[in-house]
């Protein structure tokens, strides 16, 4: 009995060990392949970690004019990664910020006074089943004839319409887990509705609002299509400006892509970190049941 439960316990770590494996290997493999110089991108067996690394793909992204003269390759893109970089952080972090405030707003009415219905949560969720490819081309004319194309405006209120359904959902699940007689108690001391809201229910699903913050950052920072369609190339965001690393001698340019793989991960560990206090409290907010 106790080396069949120790043999399974083996097992058990043996499929965290491999599924971790499997989920870090994508990482593990862009970072090296940063630090990578071109005879080591693409080679067969391949490198697993650089014989001769190098910083020239992060000064591909950052300063293209210190490699003037080089002769291992012709990093010449479009733009720097700087612009690209403000462009998907002012982009990404106001996207977030209304749609996290217009999904509190519109999650406390849904699960206070259903307000659109019982079914009205699931039809809101509905705007996320749709692939975001069949809406592209109408939004497209629609922001042609708006004159909210390539502007900071037309993707913000893209990311937010399209990332609003989400924070509805999962904010309304977090308010559902606070008793209603808490606000009704408020009430009858003297507070008016929203007051009650915000002086006693907002404290409580704070954090809770900060995991949901996270989550729609990671969407908002990551999408490519409305980043790509909507803007015409007058303004690139981190995932367009990976795709534009292509050069006509070397063809892919996969350091600097993965270069610019890395830096883009880095606000949002650094944001993660920022709120791991609530981002705790808010992923295990309502595990336990009243």
């Amino acid at each position: 009995m106790y080396q069949s439960s120790t043999l399974l316990r083996m097992l058990k770590w043996l499929a965290v060990i491999a599924a971790m494996c499997f989920a870090l290997f994508p990482i593990f493999w862009m970072v090296s392949t940063s630090f990578k110089p071109i005879q080591e991108w693409s080679t067969y067996p391949p490198v697993w970690i650089p014989r001769q690394p190098t910083l020239e793909n992060y000064l591909a992204l950052l300063n293209p004019a210190a490699l003037a003269g080089s002769h291992s390759i012709d990093y010449k893109v479009a733009e720097t990664a700087w612009r690209p970089l403000l462009n998907s952080l002012i982009i990404s972090t106001s996207a977030t910020f209304f749609s996290v405030c217009f999904g509190t707003l519109a999650a406390y009415g849904v699960s206070r006074y259903k307000s659109g219905g019982e079914s009205y949560p699931m039809f809101v969720l509905t705007v996320r089943m749709f692939p975001p490819i069949a809406v592209a081309v109408p939004m497209l004319v629609m922001y042609s004839f708006l004159h909210l194309t390539g502007t900071y405006v037309g993707l913000v209120l893209a990311y937010t319409a399209f990332t609003l359904p989400l924070s509805i959902w999962m904010i309304r699940s977090f308010i559902d887990e606070i008793p209603r007689e808490i606000e009704e108690a408020a009430v009858v001391y003297g507070l008016s509705s929203i007051r009650a809201f915000w002086r006693v229910t907002f404290p409580l699903i704070r954090g809770a609002l900060v995991a949901t913050a996270l989550f729609i950052y990671i969407l908002n920072w990551s999408e490519f299509l409305f980043a790509l369609s909507l803007t015409n190339g007058a303004l690139t965001t981190v995932t367009v400006q990976v795709s534009n690393y292509f050069s006509a001698s070397s063809g892919q340019l996969y350091g600097p892509q993965a270069a610019l793989g890395t830096l883009s991960t880095i606000p949002v560990i650094f944001f993660g970190y920022l709120i791991q206090r609530h981002l705790v409290r808010g992923l295990t907010f309502g595990a336990i049941k009243r």
